[in-house]
């Protein structure tokens, strides 16, 4: 996956779930997590509500991202993390499909 910078934050490894996104990120000390993760959440909300003809875009007001979100430092397990994020579809599936 190519990594994408903005403000020197990086985006190492993405998988868009139908419901949720995993990012592992590199973030500069000088940013607050919750700074950067408004950041990412309002530049993709203002790129997504951009497509389309003017009445078929969503009206304003309504929100595209839940408020909440989910963090945990990586450290020295970073290669876990990265290969979980890479078969979190997969896993997903497999459990849908048999039920577990």
């Amino acid at each position: 996956m190519p990594r994408a910078r903005i403000k020197g934050i990086e985006i190492i490894e993405g998988r868009a779930m139908p419901d949720h996104i995993h990012l592992c990120l590199s973030i500069p000390p000088k940013y607050a997590v919750a700074h950067v993760i408004g950041l990412l959440k309002g530049k993709s909300a203002s790129e997504v509500m951009s497509f389309g003809n003017k009445s078929s875009r969503m009206v304003r007001g309504r929100t595209f991202w839940a408020r909440g979100y989910c963090v945990s430092t990586v450290g020295l397990d970073e290669e876990k993390i990265r290969e979980y994020i890479r078969n979190q579809e997969r896993k997903d599936i497999l459990e849908e499909e048999t039920g577990i």
